[in-house]
Formats: structure tokens, sequence, C-alpha cells
């Protein structure tokens, strides 16, 4: 709940990654952020990723303290230094596992002194030293993405145009020779949860029942939510373990969701 300035620490950073590596099957691609400090919290927060679960993690060239890439003030650090830290952490993934993607970041477009030509003169260099994969922060145009992905044509490329106006369609993506095109969970959730609560204020519980009445037409109940969380995985887990009357509990009580079903 604090703002995207650099506040999280690695300890929260992994702890929340670990947890989503344990609840999902897919790769998970982690933000790294600044690895949270030089080269030498480099090696450890790349350490911590890698064996919390990630399949390929992201470092960006700002400074530490960072903040949002699309917020202003962000300002970057210099070439070689971002260059050591991406050395670093590649070091640190061949020891433990060659298989993660190492992605670098650059937030030079928009930063203090930027430029597209920041942006190229970075790429290339750290396409130097080896990365996997480019991620390119607040670029302003189309014409400004067609410019990157050609540059580095051959390279996976996830631009991150949330600024370019009007909004990159799912085609236009493939078109511009995106390798990955960014859906924000977490910015959907917050916001949906900012006009509920809006809304909650204004009507009270109508607001809730409205919601609730709402999901209930696509077949969810008001304790769907449980299913999300994985609870029936708790009854077959009891179906292998318990004895087979201990399970009798589900017939002989009530409650508005059975996760038996």
């Amino acid at each position: 709940g604090l703002p995207d300035a650099g506040l999280m620490t690695l300890t929260e950073a992994t702890d929340n990654l670990r947890r989503i590596c344990q609840s999902v099957t897919i790769p998970v691609i982690a933000d790294c952020e600044t690895v949270f400090g030089n080269v030498v919290n480099t090696t450890r927060a790349v350490h911590e990723f890698i064996t919390a679960g990630v399949a390929g993690l992201f470092i960006e060239d700002q400074v530490f303290p960072k903040r949002c890439g699309f917020a202003r003030g962000v300002e970057v650090i210099g070439v070689e230094e971002a260059k050591g830290k991406y050395r670093a952490a590649m070091a640190e993934r061949d020891r433990l596992d060659p298989d993660v993607v190492v992605i670098a970041r650059t937030d030079s477009r928009a930063a203090v002194g930027g430029g597209m030509d920041e942006v190229l003169r970075r790429c290339d260099a750290y396409l130097s030293v080896g990365v996997d994969m480019l991620m390119v922060m607040a670029l302003q145009s189309r014409e400004e993405m067609r410019r990157i992905t050609e540059a580095f044509a051959g390279t996976p490329i996830y631009i991150n145009a949330s600024s370019v106006r009007p909004l990159i369609s799912h085609a236009e993506y493939g078109e511009l020779g995106c390798a990955v095109y960014n859906v924000s969970l977490a910015k959907v959730a917050q916001l949906m949860m900012e006009r509920f609560l809006a809304d909650c204020r204004e009507r009270g519980a109508d607001a809730f029942n409205d919601f609730m009445a709402s999901d209930a037409a696509s077949g969810k109940t008001t304790f769907g939510y449980l299913s999300l969380t994985a609870f029936p995985s708790v009854v077959e887990i009891e179906r292998n373990f318990l004895p087979k009357e201990a399970l009798a509990k589900y017939d002989a009580s009530l409650g508005e969701y059975d996760p038996t079903k």
C-alpha cells in the first residue's frame, strides 16, 4: 500500500515472489527493481529471486532508490555501472540456474538527460554484456517503438507502452515486433477496489449485494473466491489420507460453500 518509490525491501519482494511462484505452474518473470543497491546487492538479490523460483527477472538502470518508470523525476545510473550489475546478475544466474532469463530494463527515455539516442546507446551496451532480453520503458509513440524493434531485430524486446496514445492493441504489439506486452493485474485490482469502495460509501450494503448478484450470474457464489484459492484441494488431501468416516462432516453440516463439489 506504499508508493512505488523504492520503499519495498529485498526481503519483502522475495517473500511475495516466493508465494507467487508456489501458487502457479506457469513461468514467473519478476521485477528485480534496481537489485536494491550496487553489484554486491545484485548478487544477493538474484540469488534470492532464483531460489524463490523465478523463470526470469528484469533489472533496471535507475538510481537507487528508484521510482515508477512513468512518474516524473526518474534518474538513471551510468552505463558502465549498469553493465556491471548485469554482468554480476548473469554470473550468479549461471551459477544457480542457466535457464533463468536475465532482462535488462532501461528507463532512459523519460529520465533526466534521457531521450531516444540514449535508449539506443544503452540497449546496445547492455546486449554487449550478454543479457538475454531487453525491456524499454516510457517510449512516447509507435514510431519510437518501431525504431527500437527495428534497431534490435532478432532480440526479444518487452516494451511497456503505457505512455503511448492511443493505446496499443493486441494486434499492433505483434506488428511492432514486441515479444511481451504489459497487462497489470495489480493495477486493475487496485482501480476496481477503489471504484467499489466509492460505490460502497454512497450506497452501503447495496453496493456489495449488487456486485455479488452480478457475479452470481456467471455461476459464481458469494464464497466462490474460496475455489480461486484452491479450497477443494483440502478435501482431496482429506480423501486421500483421512479415514472415510471423517468426511461425514460435509454431509452433517451447513455452509454457503461446498468444497466437495
